[in-house]
């Protein structure tokens, strides 16, 4: 069966982004054997899923890298994939999704997730999107979560686990280091 795979940027005290949704945190130490790992986790997927904010932030960026000349080459794959993957998009407010293979989902989490796995195919993934993962993690729909844990402290900003509802467990599955400190753990929910 397909699995629902969260995979996220943290800091050591829990935050996905600052509280004003600041991510220059994370892209101080992005390396390339980050990338490397990140094009290997994208390649088994087929799907991903966003929400409205990272829908915009990563369409603009994504679709527009094959056309740059800047582009720094060892990344091609990884954007290649973006824009390729089949995109699941959760807004109420956006009328159209343009980038390519997207497509707008107006109904439940629960729903979409039961309907995507039914469906042929690899794994789906999430990035970024905190609301949808606020949702996910609220309904327990989450398989396995990837926490990409940076060498950095905030002290406040938006919190990873905001929704929980009870108590989440979870067995760890794979610790992989990189080259800049941070250090990806891979769980699964059970």
């Amino acid at each position: 069966m397909r699995k629902v795979i969260v995979s996220m940027n943290v800091t050591l005290d829990g935050y996905l982004s600052g509280p004003e949704g600041e991510l220059d945190w994370h892209f101080d130490a992005w390396s390339a054997d980050m990338a490397g790992a990140l094009c290997t986790e994208l390649n088994g997927a087929d799907t991903i899923l966003l929400g409205r904010e990272s829908y915009l932030a990563m369409s603009a960026y994504w679709s527009s890298c094959g056309s740059d000349l800047y582009f720094p080459r060892e990344d091609l794959a990884f954007a290649d994939m973006m824009n390729n993957h089949k995109k699941i998009v959760f807004s109420k407010t956006l009328e159209y999704a343009s980038w390519k293979n997207s497509t707008l989902w107006r109904g439940t989490v629960r729903a979409a997730i039961s309907d995507l796995r039914k469906q042929p195919g690899k794994n789906i993934i999430v990035y970024g999107s905190g609301k949808l993962v606020d949702a996910l993690v609220a309904e327990q729909l989450v398989d396995i979560y990837r926490l990409w844990l940076h060498p950095v402290a905030l002290g406040r900003g938006r919190a990873l686990f905001k929704k929980l509802r009870s108590r989440l467990n979870l067995k760890p599955e794979s610790i992989e280091r990189f080259s800049s400190g941070v250090i990806a753990l891979s769980y699964d929910a059970f």
